[in-house]
């Protein structure tokens, strides 16, 4: 074996053994990727004399942050949200509420009861997503573990296996014994570019037969890891025939959704807010000391020597507020129909990005049929439009539930959000037809969340081509003329995720703070 081993090659070979996820951790444990840890309380310099008015514009994750950070050293801070709810993409649909859809109205008629509820937005808090986490702890906001990945849930592809939807722990454990297989044929017939020794071969046809559960001669015949038709318990299991493996490769799930676990993102454990993702931000409103101001729509942004103005329309009046500084988390593809005076290379860099977008579906079933199938938690992935079917971790044994029924991302949006509300839940009740026998007759209610089409929004985070990241990234962490600030997952290197919008509020903060800090000492000096 190679003594010289380099990291890059140590790193090739975990990624090959163990996926994203073993990666992640192993390069934190080589000092080559930082760990920012669990994010202390900022060391914020209290409001200097003279001189302490803050207005945030927009009341999604980043605002709320700054808005309380700087509220607890002292500072007067003034939020106005352009729609009529605060959150921003933090949205928990519950009984009674409005989908505030440009075209469509839908009011959710899910029952009225604590466990009926849909994450339209943010769904699951990553383990390593400190920020979140640390907000949630101190803010009281209880967490709960979340089933993200389900071996009993189902792969499904219309064009292979008949169609018929696939146990996903009978498709990783096939999948893994034929690739087996060819690992040991490979290593019995000594086909590997650099030689190994005897004792490196047998330890690794060993450990090819482990992995994947081989017959002694290294054949593969099927592993009771992909679960049996029978038996198990008062009788001897009977495992299930193996999948063909032509058809394991034809399908797409390998690469779509058989990894996913292994994501950072998404890989255990990730957690979910008991009761709503949305609590995060109801415990933010609890500790602020200003109301947000709804239904404002922000018409003016004038940068001034000393300060920042900002014009916006509230409930068709006409209003300004003149602050120290401005935080802003507007969308930054609104940002060019907004009159300004920022800079022309800042104004270009927000012209430059381009909103993303996703779509889901909730929906209520009158029986939790999937925890009939020994399904609890985790998701079903197909290659149909809805491309998900997430089944929810909270509410287990209960009578009834509420699972994502499609989950669209970017380009797919648009096939859905030229569809009525009515047409999309049908479309989705069709799709689940092919996967859960009787699916669509337990819908009892349902609501599509379109982002590309929600009011005020238009769009659910950013994307940045590499090109634009290099000429404008940086530019937008600073502040346009030292007092208006862009700040939201959109300026972040995690847009999207509840903790890119946290990162962004922290790095601006701490960027004013120096700011501050540093006027304070030129004060003192002269």
């Amino acid at each position: 074996m190679n003594k010289n081993l380099t990291r890059r090659q140590l790193l090739s070979m975990v990624g090959a053994a163990g996926g994203a996820a073993a990666v992640y951790n192993t390069s934190l444990a080589l000092g080559l990727m930082s760990d920012a840890g669990t994010p202390a309380r900022l060391d914020l310099q209290h409001v200097p004399k003279g001189g302490g008015k803050i207005v945030v514009l927009g009341a999604g994750i980043a605002g709320l942050t700054v808005a309380y950070e700087l509220e607890r050293v002292g500072y007067d801070v003034q939020i106005i949200e352009a729609s009529k709810r605060v959150g921003g993409r933090n949205l928990t649909v519950r009984h009674g509420d409005v989908i505030d859809e440009m075209g469509h109205q839908q009011v959710c008629r899910f029952d009225d009861h604590p466990e009926m509820y849909f994450n339209a937005g943010p769904a699951r808090i990553p383990g390593h997503h400190r920020r979140v986490m640390h907000y949630c702890k101190s803010l009281n906001v209880p967490l709960q573990v979340k089933a993200n990945f389900s071996r009993p849930a189902y792969t499904h592809d219309t064009e292979n296996f008949a169609g018929k939807p696939v146990r996903v722990q009978q498709y990783v454990a096939d999948a893994r014994g034929f690739l087996s297989e060819l690992l040991y044929k490979a290593i019995d017939q000594n086909r590997f570019d650099e030689p190994l020794s005897a004792d490196d071969r047998e330890r690794l046809m060993h450990f090819a037969s482990t992995f994947g559960d081989l017959q002694p001669d290294g054949s593969y015949k099927g592993s009771l890891r992909g679960g049996y038709d029978e038996g198990g318990f008062l009788s001897p299991a009977v495992q299930r025939a193996p999948l063909e493996f032509k058809a394991l490769l034809n399908s797409s799930w390998w690469e779509r959704g058989m990894l996913s676990a292994e994501n950072p993102d998404w890989a255990a454990p990730l957690m979910e807010v008991v009761g709503g993702m949305d609590n995060i931000v109801k415990a933010f409103v609890r500790e602020l000391k200003t109301r947000v101001i709804l239904n404002a729509q922000v018409q003016d942004i004038r940068l001034k020597s000393d300060g920042v103005d900002v014009v916006y329309n509230h409930n068709g009046k006409r209003r300004k507020l003149s602050a120290d500084y401005c935080f802003n988390s507007i969308p930054s593809h609104f940002m060019p129909a907004i009159p300004n005076n920022l800079p022309a290379d800042y104004q270009a860099g927000l012209a430059a990005m381009v909103p993303g977008n996703f779509f889901k579906i909730g929906l209520q079933m009158k029986k939790r049929f999937w925890e009939d199938e020994g399904i609890y938690g985790g998701a079903t992935s197909t290659n149909q439009k809805i491309n998900t079917i997430w089944y929810p971790s909270h509410g287990i044994h209960g009578e009834k539930g509420v699972l994502l029924g499609a989950y669209a991302f970017f380009g797919q949006c648009k096939f859905f959000e030229r569809m009525n509300p009515a047409e999309r839940l049908q479309f989705a009740a069709d799709c689940g037809d092919k996967i859960h026998k009787n699916y669509s007759s337990y819908i009892e209610a349902g609501v599509s969340v379109p982002w590309g089409r929600m009011n005020h929004m238009m769009g659910c985070g950013t994307t940045w081509s590499e090109e634009v990241r290099n000429e404008y990234f940086a530019l937008l962490q600073q502040p346009a003329g030292g007092r208006h600030y862009m700040i939201g997952d959109q300026i972040s290197y995690h847009s999207s995720w509840q903790e890119g919008a946290f990162a962004s509020a922290e790095y601006a903060l701490l960027d004013f703070n120096r700011r501050v800090r540093a006027d304070a000492t030129r004060q003192g000096v002269r």
